[in-house]
């Protein structure tokens, strides 16, 4: 009798639970998607999210900031002044990126330099094209590189050498992708695509109600970006993807081929095996400067410093030694290739 009254009590809380979650359901699927794009650190973005509302003001209000902090192309960046030596107290954000940097750094042996900016421009990417630099230029420069000759003290960044110059380039985008996923969350967005100049946040499921697919590009020498041809397609879900590879960014001298990715041991454009490589973790942030690591350590390392780090997934292109494409990818990673 007693469990009979206790089940009668239960019926209506159940009832109401079921009715409960079938609105939610409807309301979930009556949500409409927005779709904002634009112009930011000079490449284009691409955000996806379910809301009744368009947050594009807002995403381009955090977009800024980043710029602000981060940008070498902005002249008034907090970056920007501390490449010039002018007195400025770091912000919040750009302390962020610094510190993150700089463990980044740590883990790959200083494959990964944010003061590589020096090297960068002197081999005519950055904010300037110029010739081939001469071997005496390369050792000069090479003298002022190393992330162990800046450090963050009493709130202000402090350089061995003042020529010393940091180029965010390589963690930006990714940060800035990080940024405006904490922007949808803190507006209770769970369904989300964030895309900047290629590096990708997801949350949730796509306006098809799928998990979100991620096309990995062929890596063919294509400086105008108009090869779409995809190597694979990962399921992204719920992570961060970011993806560097030198067949978009080289030039050609004297009939050889240099790439745009420096290697801050040695001064000179990487001639590593990987052609591509696309890094899944936890944020953008991490999987950007990851991914830029692997492009300068080569196929061996890059799988030295993976097995240190089981939280990061990563699937490469990489020239063989008959100077085909072929293919490694984590173990982890098998689960997220779709095909």
């Amino acid at each position: 009798m007693a469990n009979k009254k206790k089940l009668i009590w239960q019926v209506p809380f159940l009832v109401l639970l079921v009715v409960g979650s079938v609105l939610i359901i409807r309301q979930q699927q009556n949500t409409p998607y927005q779709h904002n794009q634009g112009f930011i650190f000079g490449t284009v973005y691409n955000i996806t999210y379910q809301s009744d509302k368009d947050l594009n003001e807002e995403i381009v209000a955090v977009l800024k900031q980043v710029d602000a902090s981060l940008s070498m192309f902005n002249e008034q960046s907090t970056i920007s002044k501390i490449n010039r030596n002018e007195p400025v107290k770091p912000d919040r954000m750009f302390i962020e990126v610094f510190e993150l940097a700089k463990k980044v750094s740590e883990e790959t042996g200083g494959a990964f330099d944010i003061t590589v900016a020096p090297l960068v421009n002197a081999w005519g990417f950055g904010f300037k094209q110029g010739q081939m630099p001469e071997k005496q230029t390369v050792d000069s420069l090479l003298s002022i590189i190393g992330f162990k000759k800046i450090d963050l003290k009493g709130g202000i960044i402090v350089k061995q050498d003042p020529r010393i110059m940091l180029d965010c380039s390589a963690i930006a985008k990714g940060y800035g992708s990080d940024v405006v996923a904490r922007l949808l969350r803190s507006r209770d967005v769970k369904n989300f695509m964030i895309e900047i100049g290629g590096e990708v946040v997801t949350s949730g499921i796509s306006e098809k109600r799928l998990p979100w697919k991620i096309g990995v590009t062929k890596p063919t020498d294509d400086s105008l970006s108009v090869n779409q041809e995809l190597q694979t397609i990962l399921n992204v879900t719920d992570k961060a993807m970011a993806t560097s590879g030198n067949y978009r960014n080289f030039y050609y001298k004297n009939g050889k081929k240099y790439a745009h990715t420096i290697d801050p041991k040695t001064g000179h454009p990487v001639q590593h095996n990987i052609l591509s490589a696309t890094v899944l973790a936890n944020n953008c942030a991490i999987a950007d400067a990851y991914a830029t690591s692997f492009m300068v350590l080569g196929l061996d390392e890059a799988c030295k410093v993976l097995d240190k780090h089981p939280e990061l997934m990563a699937y490469f292109i990489y020239s063989d030694k008959n100077g085909e494409n072929a293919v490694w990818f984590s173990p982890s990673m098998k689960s997220k290739i779709i095909e």
